[in-house]
This record gives C-alpha cells, structure tokens and sequence, in this order.
C-alpha cells in the first residue's frame, strides 16, 4: 500500500484494536500505539510487547489516573452524574481524558491522523473525535469501523477472530465468549455476543466487581460516607 504517513492509535489490547493495528500497517500507515493506565487490571509491559510484535513502531503506555480521578471522577460523583439513576459513566468519562493524550502524543509525534476502534454506531466514536478536534482541529481521525473497506470486510466479530487467527494476533476472546470489556476506575462494562439483545441476562461470570444480585447476602450493611470541600 502506498505511505499514509504516521497514525497514533488510541489502542487496548483487545480484539478490535489488535486487528486495528495490524489492519492500518496494510494500508500503509506507521502505526504508534497508545494505551492508557485509567485504572483496568491490565499486563501493561505484555500489551506493549504485543503491540510491538504486531508491528507498532513505537507504544506509549501513560498512566493517567491521577488525572482522570482528579479531572473526570469527582467532578462527576460531585454532580451525582448517573444516567437513568444506574450507569456510572465510567467510559463516557474516560474518552475525553484518553483523547487529551492521544492529541499530545500525536503532536509530539509529528502524526498527522489519530485512529480509534469505537465502532460506527455508537457514543464512543463521538466522545474521542470532538475531544481530538476541539484540543487539534487540524488532526486527521481516522475511524476504521466508519470505513465500508473496513466494515465490509469485518461485519462482526467472527470475522475479526478469523484475521485474528491468521495474522497471529493472540486476543482474550472466543466465539463462546466474544466480550468486549471496558474497565477503568470508576465502571467495568461489557457489550456484544448475547448481551446485543436487552432481554439477555449477564451470564454469571461476568460479575467481577459485584455480585450477581441472586447471590447477594439479603442483610443489609451501612455504609458512611464523609465529604470534604464538596
């Protein structure tokens, strides 16, 4: 593929964006990939040797949950900011803080485009690029799951574990397990395979913060809780 110049990937290790990578090298970009420590249990030095393997050129790994408590969090629980009295936001938080170094690792870079793997019919998508524009409005997005090449290519999961599979990329998901899980200091969320239909419950082992409500003690604790400056 002819040179597209050089891309920094907002990149977790996961599926998507370990198919991403590989996917931008075949079209012709330089790929430098991005992972943020927001707090998920993570092999950070593991996803950085994966990356490499998978062809990045170079991976930042950044510890940004300091400011991402500081400047996300408790803004946030300050507000009692809960959409429908239940979900905690934690992505929605967590995209903007990752955008910020996305755009400064990009400008110091040199790069002139910045890649993300939110798919095409979500919130995600919207979160990472108005923060990238806002903070560089000159910067080029590059959405793969936006891209017919792309989506045609790859209309579901199957089909990113079968190029999983024959690349040699080494992910954590299964077609029996297909999750994809995002997990920071504030949330853990999971999407996809039978969790696409509302009607589904959550199979059991996906409790890992909490406890499965019909497993729950049904005595209650009290809890206190102290606030200072707000």
């Amino acid at each position: 593929a002819q040179p597209k110049g050089t891309v920094v990937l907002a990149y977790s290790g996961g599926l998507d964006t370990s198919c991403i990578l590989v996917w931008l090298k075949e079209q012709g970009y330089e790929v430098i990939a991005y992972l943020a420590n927001i707090g998920q249990k993570e092999d950070f030095e593991a996803a950085r040797k994966k990356a490499l393997a998978l062809g990045a050129k170079k991976v930042y790994i950044e510890d940004i949950s300091r400011e991402f408590v500081e400047g996300f969090i408790w803004p946030a629980v300050q507000a009692n900011a809960l959409y429908e009295d239940r979900y905690l936001l934690g992505t929605a938080l967590a995209r903007p803080c990752i955008a910020r170094r996305l755009v400064e690792i990009a400008q110091q870079e040199g790069a002139q485009h910045v890649a993300h793997g939110a798919t095409g019919k979500g919130n995600d998508q919207v979160r990472f690029e108005l923060s990238c524009y806002a903070l560089c409005p000159q910067i080029k997005v590059v959405a793969p799951w936006r891209l017919p090449e792309f989506y045609q290519r790859f209309p579901g999961r199957r089909e990113l574990m079968d190029y999983a599979e024959k690349h040699g990329i080494p992910v954590p998901v299964t077609p029996q397990t297909p999750w994809s899980m995002d997990e920071n200091l504030m949330h853990i969320s999971y999407e996809a395979g039978i969790l696409e239909n509302p009607k589904n419950q959550a199979p059991p082992g996906l409790y890992t913060k909490t406890c499965d409500p019909a497993a729950s003690p049904d005595t209650p604790d009290v809890l206190e809780i102290e606030f200072e400056c707000g």
